[in-house]
């Protein structure tokens, strides 16, 4: 299956959400204020949040400018694609030596899955990856990771739980080039983004791999549950606070109607989604791409 193919598949429950949007594209051109109102209904529906005011208010100026002269459909989506104008969705990788990424977010949000998903992706486009294993703090957290290693037979750091998370840090990076792996995913300890102490810990991460790999973590992913919608929006707002976050890993996005919470992330964040969580397996992690995103949105 394509990207398209898995995207609309995936965003089933939010095109539910949608549902009846056809019949005001069906318009042909005509707005006023009652196909503005339920415009607006669908796209709060699909917790767009507050990407919709200005969607709906463009809408609104444009027709009176007599700017929508075909069908209001491919207005729409025109400007929810422009929503994603000047970010860059595609992972970064390192011009040499390992690639380091690091990896954050809540418990449950599917954090040491998305990893497992990732490592094997890597895998696939011929790289060598090393897995280590800086949730040291959550019981289990470790062994989970070691048996997605052995299940992808990829190489694990790790240490004794209640470790440092740090010093294991610094040990991956330095097998990762002692053994010229391409990649290096740290995980970190899932955590409430209220617990302080354990959000410093993430910075205390970013600056031990600094100091051995200068360009290091060359990405910081922010794992966002998308079921939980909105409610993942504050959780980035707070990471963003503590680590600089360069990109976004949506999971679950086939299990929720909240797919437009992908708008909301742009729109508040100012973050790109780089990878999206299309189903249970271990291929089934893609890398984010706008345009099919907006073509699946209004496809029946």
């Amino acid at each position: 299956m394509g990207f398209f193919s898995k995207i609309k598949s995936a965003l089933a429950k939010t095109r539910e959400a949608f549902s009846g949007i056809a019949t005001l594209f069906g318009l042909k051109g005509r707005v006023d204020q009652a196909f503005l109102k339920q415009l607006e209904e669908k796209l709060y529906l699909a917790d767009v949040g507050p990407a919709t005011a200005p969607i709906v208010e463009r809408v609104r100026q444009a027709f009176l400018d007599k700017e929508i002269t075909g069908e209001v459909m491919q207005f729409v989506k025109q400007e929810i694609l422009n929503l994603f104008a000047g970010l860059d969705a595609q992972p970064h990788f390192a011009a040499s030596g390992p690639t380091v990424l690091m990896i954050a977010g809540v418990n449950g949000s599917g954090k040491t899955t998305t990893i497992a998903k990732l490592a094997h992706r890597f895998q696939q486009e011929g790289r060598r990856v090393i897995l280590a294993a800086c949730d040291t703090f959550r019981a289990a957290a470790v062994e989970q990771l070691t048996i997605w290693s052995q299940r992808l037979q990829c190489d694990i750091v790790k240490g004794q739980s209640g470790s440092d998370p740090a010093s294991v840090a610094h040990d991956a990076v330095t097998a990762a080039l002692a053994r010229k792996a391409d990649v290096l995913i740290i995980d970190t300890a899932g955590r409430l983004h209220t617990q302080d102490h354990l959000m410093r810990e993430l910075d205390k991460i970013r600056r031990v791999v600094k100091r051995q790999i200068p360009d290091a973590p060359h990405e910081t992913l922010l794992i966002l549950d998308a079921t939980t919608g909105q409610n993942a929006i504050q959780q980035a707002m707070q990471f963003k606070k503590v680590v600089e976050c360069t990109g976004i890993v949506l999971t679950k996005l086939d299990g929720t109607a909240k797919g437009g919470a992908i708008l909301s992330i742009k729109q508040k964040l100012g973050l790109p989604v780089k990878f999206v969580g299309v189903g249970e397996k271990i291929e089934d992690l893609e890398t984010f791409d706008a345009n099919s995103y907006v073509d699946a949105l209004f496809t029946s």
